[in-house]
């Protein structure tokens, strides 16, 4: 079966899917981000195929997310270094965590636990209002058309997460 390429999308969810949609590009981020730059240290900690690896670090290179540095030059080798791109991926991964922690750990408890060096304090990722501060929860938002979907001619109007279609939205609710 042909994958479908959603980089053209106007939709973000959409284009990091189709940039992050494997199982191997995520565990490679996630190796970088716990500081493995070498490409026998990434198969290593994966057990993934050369050619698999090549593949999926060249792609990261390709589209920003990793910057190949050499580090040594007879032979030449080369380190696989998290760009800032890359390294804007980690709040992903470790909402990933927080949500794999919740709903899929045994009764062993979590792989692993996140410890903030600042407080020293273990840690999950939450996610909150840029602006406020608060928590985000699915009752609270609501999904409007910005510049990139007015801009690639798509019809967009507001929705609100957590209703289906036909549902009312908080905002039809509240309308006389």
């Amino acid at each position: 079966m042909k994958r479908t390429p959603f980089g053209a999308w106007p939709c973000s969810i959409a284009r990091a899917v189709d940039l992050l949609g494997d199982w191997w590009t995520p565990l490679v981020l996630r190796e970088a981000v716990f500081g493995v730059r070498r490409f026998e240290e990434f198969q290593r900690h994966l057990g993934i195929g050369r050619n698999v690896l090549a593949q999926r670090l060249n792609r990261l290179v390709d589209e920003g997310l990793m910057d190949r540095v050499p580090y040594q030059d007879r032979p030449l080798r080369h380190e696989y270094v998290l760009t800032d791109k890359g390294r804007d991926f980690f709040p992903v991964l470790a909402a990933i965590i927080a949500w794999g922690d919740t709903w899929l750990s045994d009764d062993e408890g979590a792989p692993v636990v996140l410890r903030h060096r600042t407080c020293g304090h273990e840690t999950r990722a939450v996610v909150a209002c840029a602006e406020c501060g608060d928590p985000l929860r699915i009752e609270d938002m609501e999904a409007l058309a910005g510049p990139g979907l007015r801009t690639a001619g798509t019809a967009g109007t507001a929705r609100t997460a957590g209703t289906a279609e036909g549902e009312p939205t908080a905002a039809a609710a509240d309308s006389p």
